[in-house]
């Protein structure tokens, strides 16, 4: 596998490992006590935080690429394990 093909499928592993990440540990300003500004929603962040959202992010990124790359060397679920047209016969 080329460098720039796993700078890429890294980068999206990273980007899917942000979004499923970015909810836990998040409060709201009322489950926090603080105070609103006009306007705002009920259910925005009061404590967000995007260095650790990073962080966990990062770790997960690097565990499913680790299994994605393991599976491309090893070649533990092919193609052809997938293709079920074929096994039903259509």
């Amino acid at each position: 596998m080329r460098w720039t093909s796993i700078v890429a499928i890294y980068s999206l592993f990273w980007v899917f490992a942000a979004f499923l990440v970015m909810p836990f540990g998040i409060r709201t300003h009322d489950e926090l006590g603080l105070g609103k500004v006009d306007g705002q929603a009920h259910s925005a962040p009061g404590n967000f935080r995007p260095k650790q959202v990073a962080i966990r992010a990062t770790i997960l990124a690097a565990v499913l690429f680790g299994l994605y790359y393991a599976n491309y060397v090893n070649q533990w679920v092919t193609i052809d394990d997938l293709d079920y047209a074929r096994k039903l016969g259509v």
